[in-house]
């Protein structure tokens, strides 16, 4: 047995504890990784409150968490690519073949795992996986390249950060928000102009952006006034559209009800978009090993800086949640796990 930071139910805080389960054994083509970090993201407490029941129904317990970093334990029959010893991390997904990040011990495909940067400390990794394939995978999504000028909301967080710099590096023009508080965050990794939300409303700013990314959310009125007309909004904040079914196993009738359920719900900020020709999707990132070993080469070679807001220890796993559902944190929040 190990333990694992798991959820007991759907709810608030209170759903999530330490709980014993059993320890994995790596299968044909999967590594056993030792956990040495684990990276916080808003979709754990989504996950948790139940928001994502219809893609991910949960069973409980249910091991919490999206992202890792580790050591390599263990090889599956069939694996050549990593050795026992390795220091990798890994963006995990709930599907069949996967499974939650904060256990002490975590057997995934090796395909989708990647060597950590060599210059990076082992835990700081644990803050890639998730939020650096997001802005990696949604800026291809964009279409992003030299010379476009890019709205990126909610620059501070995980996702934003690492957005901005990317952006950067293909030449693009930033303009993100973010409060006077992380300000001087947001221009350190690059963006070009800050517009304080709490302060300026974007339909007040006289610019109109051809392409958005929204890490935000919030007023969709406000984020459409701001998109020109034509434009893309490319949201992981926003309304879920049904488009985001594609990643996920589900049989063709849960597919068809979610779709559904999904279409109504985001109807009104799609249709609105559509009445000006605007391309409004919600995008969920896959799990893929050779573009997190991309992005991984990019912090090695110092053109890629991971921002970590906070460390917890695993037993103060309540706390690193606390910080993460403030919405107050610039940068990522990560859990460190006991070496032994």
């Amino acid at each position: 047995m190990q333990k694992a930071i798991c959820y007991t139910r759907y709810g608030g805080p209170e759903a999530t504890s330490i709980v014993d389960v059993p320890k994995p054994t790596p299968r044909a083509g999967q590594v056993l990784i030792k956990t040495a970090a684990g990276g916080l993201n808003p979709l754990d407490y989504r996950v948790r409150l139940g928001d994502t029941r219809a893609l991910i129904p949960a069973t409980f317990p249910w091991i919490a968490g999206h992202e890792l970093s580790g050591t390599v334990a263990a090889l599956g029959d069939g694996v050549t690519t990593f050795a026992v010893g390795d220091e990798v991390m890994v963006r995990v997904g709930k599907r069949k073949e996967h499974t939650g990040a904060l256990a002490q011990y975590v057997a995934l495909p090796a395909r989708i795992v990647a060597r950590t940067p060599k210059n990076l400390p082992l835990v700081e990794a644990a803050g890639i996986p998730l939020a650096g394939l997001t802005a990696l995978q949604l800026l291809d999504h964009l279409g992003v390249t030299a010379g476009d000028r890019l709205l990126i909301t909610g620059g501070a967080g995980g996702v934003g950060l690492f957005a901005i710099q990317l952006a950067k590096l293909r030449g693009a023009h930033v303009t993100t928000t973010a409060s006077s508080a992380g300000e001087v965050l947001v221009r350190s990794v690059g963006a070009d102009e800050v517009i304080d939300y709490k302060a300026t409303k974007l339909a007040d700013i006289g610019t109109q952006f051809a392409k958005v990314f929204d890490c935000a959310g919030g007023d969709m009125n406000d984020l459409l006034a701001a998109t020109a007309d034509g434009g893309h909004i490319a949201t992981i904040a926003g309304e879920l559209t049904p488009s985001v079914l594609a990643g996920f196993d589900v049989s063709t009738f849960k597919r068809y009800l979610a779709s559904a359920v999904l279409w109504y719900r985001s109807r009104g900020v799609v249709n609105a978009a559509a009445a000006r020709g605007i391309h409004y999707q919600f995008y969920f990132m896959l799990p893929d090993g050779r573009q997190l070993q991309e992005l991984s080469d990019l912090v090695s070679e110092g053109k890629l800086r991971v921002v970590v807001d906070s460390t917890y220890k695993f037993e103060d796993y309540a706390q690193a949640f606390a910080r993460l559902e403030s919405k107050r944190s610039k940068g990522k929040v990560v859990i460190e796990f006991p070496p032994a």
